[in-house]
């Protein structure tokens, strides 16, 4: 069992781009040109490579890349009882494109009966571990789960099952404590959950979004809150969980803007995880001084370099900004890492593989120099 946990001062999200090979492996299944084993055998053999890159590239957390996933959250959400999904028709609004991920939906009450897929996905990246590298688990938030299933555009069909977003948030509380339960018992003990709601709320459309005024995205934080850490609540103290913050992530563009000054006094200060991993590589994230209200010894992930696009940052204009921060939070609770993954979703950000392992070599090359051993 190793014993590194997350985050470390050199460290990523946690998807990357997808090789053709895989590109064309999944196009060929869902056109019934091969089976579902030959595609699992694809992707065994692309995720060996990315591991191996991962290695040699000297990080310390290894991914399977989420080579297995069609996007970062939905997959993850359809191994629960009462989740359905189709090819949307219209996709979700980001910035100059529609996100054409699958609509995904409640069926009946979400629950966990079985074995979760992406327990298996983990046993599988299980054996890559050694005495230098540690498997990242990467899952939506509970938060994020309850987005889908209970913003404006969901909750008519949702109510047909839920009272109340209580009742709602009692069967994901539920679920989540047996899910985190089998990643453990799996020897999971780096947990990540992804978590777009924040980014949402501090938007300047927020109340659009969730259909309320400004004293009702209070409420609106509070329930989002407490369902996080409902979920976190009595996980095993050998397993360290932390989130990553996102405002969209889908072909280099993004869904929203806005300063984390809206949210950190309930999310930094609040939210029980070990460490936070923020976006900071544009003017949409605002300043660093948010970063004053986290936490006890919470640690923060700068996403400093951007995936969005294949220029490499300027090393020196990056350590400058990570003194910056430092103002606000001690140099020792901060680390280095890209602002999002590479491919939340299949589809990908627009940048080559040569330039994703670029921004990466970057990311070690300035934490080596900012964190000497």
């Amino acid at each position: 069992m190793s014993q590194l946990y997350t985050p470390f001062h050199y460290d990523f999200v946690g998807s990357f781009l997808r090789p053709e090979k895989l590109r064309k492996a999944r196009d060929q299944y869902h056109t019934g040109t091969i089976t579902r084993q030959q595609l699992t055998e694809v992707e065994d053999e692309c995720i060996r490579d990315l591991v191996r890159k991962e290695k040699e590239l000297g990080f310390h957390a290894i991914t399977d890349g989420e080579f297995r996933r069609q996007a970062w959250h939905l997959d993850f959400m359809w191994g629960f009882d009462g989740v359905g999904h189709h090819t949307t028709q219209t996709g979700l609004p980001f910035v100059g494109e529609q996100a054409m991920i699958d609509d995904t939906y409640l069926t009946g009450k979400v629950a966990l009966t079985g074995t979760h897929p992406f327990v298996e996905h983990f046993r599988f990246m299980k054996q890559f571990e050694d005495e230098n590298t540690v498997v990242k688990q990467t899952i939506p938030a509970p938060a994020q789960f309850l987005a889908q299933m209970w913003m404006p555009f969901a909750r008519s069909n949702s109510e047909k099952y839920y009272r109340s977003v209580d009742e709602l948030c009692n069967d994901l509380t539920a679920a989540y404590h047996t899910v985190i339960q089998q990643f453990y018992d799996a020897g999971c003990r780096n947990l990540q959950f992804d978590d777009c709601t924040w980014g949402m709320i501090v938007d300047p459309n927020a109340g659009n979004f969730f259909g309320t005024d400004r004293k009702g995205l209070e409420e609106v934080k509070r329930v989002h809150l407490a369902l996080n850490n409902a979920c976190l609540e009595g996980h095993p103290s050998d397993m360290v969980i932390n989130t990553h913050v996102c405002r969209g992530n889908y072909h280099s563009t993004f869904a929203n803007r806005g300063a984390y000054t809206a949210v950190s006094r309930t999310l930094f200060a609040k939210e029980n995880v070990n460490a936070f991993y923020l976006e900071f590589d544009d003017e949409r994230s605002g300043g660093f001084e948010p970063l004053a209200d986290v936490s006890g010894n919470k640690k923060v992930v700068l996403g400093l370099i951007t995936t969005k696009s294949p220029v490499l940052e300027d090393k020196e204009a990056v350590k400058e900004r990570i003194a910056a921060a430092a103002k606000y939070l001690p140099l020792e609770r901060l680390c280095l890492s890209p602002q999002c993954g590479f491919a939340s979703c299949e589809i990908g950000n627009k940048l080559t593989e040569e330039q994703q392992w670029a921004k990466l070599r970057l990311v070690k090359e300035i934490a080596e120099e900012v964190w000497p051993q």
